[in-house]
């Protein structure tokens, strides 16, 4: 059980620091000597964890990439009554920068997205599989919130969920360079105005 637990440490720790890099240089500017370097390791140490560059990178999204889209986009969710505020609230924390948030700097999933798009089908996949899980768990609360009479019954719980999560996508990639507070300020601004419309009391804090 300790050599299992060593290992599972070991390959956190070489997961924590390749989404580092590829986060840093992207996944196809990454040599794997870019890698062994960075990780100081051999070229055997390094398949003795991982069967290639590619098996690297999907274990490091099933191991980081989706517990940080899920404790920053999924978790925040259930925490009040009314969906609508907690669903702003993880938009508006996930877009605050700081050491706290590890994925302000440029939403990594977003960045991964845009890069694998037609170049690697099975990777993009298990990307898309993480937005899937956002958008169910986005479509649970929105329905919870029909029935609990905060949000008006003639809505489209799926095109709800649907626009959030292509609007934060959209909004991320717009502040990718950039630390423009106000850009922010509008779009939560935007966001508000949107919930009031679909909200049964028409009030959104």
């Amino acid at each position: 059980m300790e050599k299992n637990l060593k290992k599972r440490e070991t390959i956190h720790r070489l997961c924590a620091k390749g989404l580092e890099i590829f986060h840093e240089k992207g996944y196809y500017n990454t040599s794997l000597d870019d890698i062994l370097k960075e990780l100081e390791l051999s070229k055997g140490a390094f398949y003795h964890h991982f069967k290639s560059k590619e098996d690297y990178f999907i274990s490091i999204i099933q191991n980081l990439v989706v517990q940080k889209v899920y404790a920053l986009l999924v978790e925040p969710l259930n925490t009040q009554e009314n969906p609508l505020p907690a669903i702003l609230d993880t938009l508006q924390n996930a877009l605050e920068p700081g050491k706290r948030n590890e994925m302000a700097y440029g939403f990594m999933l977003n960045d991964f997205l845009t890069e694998f798009n037609k170049r690697n089908e099975e990777i993009s996949t298990y990307l898309k599989d993480i937005i899937k899980v956002w958008e169910v768990n986005l479509v649970s609360v929105l329905k919870r919130g029909k029935l609990d009479g905060h949000i008006a019954r003639h809505i489209d719980c799926e095109g709800v969920a649907t626009y959030i999560i292509a609007s934060y996508l959209g909004i991320r990639s717009l502040l990718m360079d950039s630390t423009n507070r106000q850009l922010k300020y509008q779009y939560i601004q935007q966001l508000k105005h949107y919930f009031s419309s679909i909200s049964e009391r028409q009030t959104v804090a």
